[in-house]
């Protein structure tokens, strides 16, 4: 009986490894293409790596060569020829707005686009507010400075401290002394505001004949 059995068990072996290797044959191909797809995918995925560093670097090289040129005006005329793409668009806005000394219309159309610019993330937008707003300064209407400030200084916006500031000085611009002081006293406390920015509002509470220290 054993051999019999033996037999059996090698045929059903054969039939199984003949079975085995017909679908290897059959389907092999998938394995194949999923190895390559994966080996593919890695591949690509460093290669994009790779191409966006290099982009990166540059930007930056070319950003750094725009800044070295010798004069406000080369200056402009250099960052202006940049190639930039995403939040790099940004980056040479807010650039361009960096001499308003020499080029206010220039540094103010420069943050306007960046301000206009709906693709690109709120921090940015947000930066080139809080910075146009400082650099028109009272040549705007304060009405018009206080409309672009307030959304800004609201819970969860980056720059949300910095406005605030702005804010309390809109408030000393128009004569209300305790209500400014009053702002400040809250920037002085609040720890998500700069140490810079806590320590120029308890200054400036100081110059307004105010405590810094009174709850």
């Amino acid at each position: 009986m054993s051999n019999p059995e033996s037999f059996i068990d090698e045929v059903t072996e054969e039939v199984r490894r003949d079975k085995l290797f017909a679908m290897f044959r059959k389907y092999g191909w998938i394995g194949v293409l999923l190895v390559l797809l994966i080996v593919g995918g890695a591949a690509w995925t460093e290669w994009q790596k790779a191409r966006a560093q290099s982009q990166a670097r540059a930007f930056g090289d070319a950003l750094l060569g725009a800044l070295d040129a010798n004069t406000p005006e080369a200056r402009i005329a250099a960052l202006s020829a940049v190639e930039a793409k995403g939040d790099q668009v940004a980056l040479k806005g807010l650039l361009l707005s960096s001499d308003p000394v020499k080029d206010r219309a220039g540094a103010l159309q420069a943050l306007a686009a960046v301000e206009a610019d709906a693709t690109l993330p709120p921090v940015w937008r947000d930066l080139a507010v809080l910075r146009r707003v400082i650099l028109q300064g009272a040549e705007a209407p304060l009405a018009d400075r206080r409309a672009a400030l307030e959304p800004l200084a609201q819970p969860g916006r980056p720059y949300r401290t910095m406005a605030a500031e702005q804010l309390a000085y809109l408030l000393i611009e128009e004569g209300r002394k305790d209500e400014a002081i009053t702002a400040l006293r809250a920037l002085t406390q609040d720890q998500e505001a700069p140490g810079g920015l806590r320590n120029r509002a308890s200054q400036m509470i100081v110059a307004l004949g105010g405590d810094p220290a009174q709850g």
